[in-house]
């Protein structure tokens, strides 16, 4: 008898605990998402201080052309961009405890510094962490430009 009540125990544990997984998992997705949404508005908005507190202070961009880019160079590049539409397609986010890996497609216009006309599609991946503090930022992000 006592043996069937620690089987029983323990199935209720393992349920519980697979339950307490799953909504974590997508608290987490839910969380991510609002943050890939909150820097496409900064696109959307030509407003790239909203994406500064995203960014770990480590955090690295490898761009669809392979220049590899610091957390700085990455917002003036973004600074220098005038956005004229924004839009991500298609964002999955996949989480492994504190890491969570979102993906997507972003079709985008707007011109550079030196006023030339941009019209980009690019598949994109980010690499979100969640640091000591509890907050969620990207520490890479990579781009690659989809041939049409």
């Amino acid at each position: 008898m006592k043996s069937t009540w620690v089987c029983l125990l323990i199935g209720t544990l393992s349920l519980s605990t697979a339950a307490w997984s799953q909504n974590s998992t997508a608290s987490t997705e839910k969380a991510v998402a609002a943050l890939e949404e909150q820097w496409l508005q900064s696109q959307k908005t030509n407003n790239p201080d909203l994406t500064a507190p995203l960014l770990a202070e480590e955090f690295m961009d490898t761009s669809s052309d392979g220049k590899v880019m610091g957390k700085a160079e990455f917002l003036t590049t973004q600074k220098s961009i005038k956005w004229s539409s924004a839009e991500n397609i298609d964002v999955k986010i996949t989480v492994f405890g504190n890491t969570a890996i979102a993906t997507g497609t972003e079709k985008w216009n707007g011109t550079d510094a030196s006023g030339r006309a941009l019209d980009e599609n690019e598949r994109w991946t980010d690499t979100w962490v969640k640091m000591p503090s509890g907050k969620w930022q990207c520490v890479a992000s990579h781009q690659s430009r989809i041939k049409t």
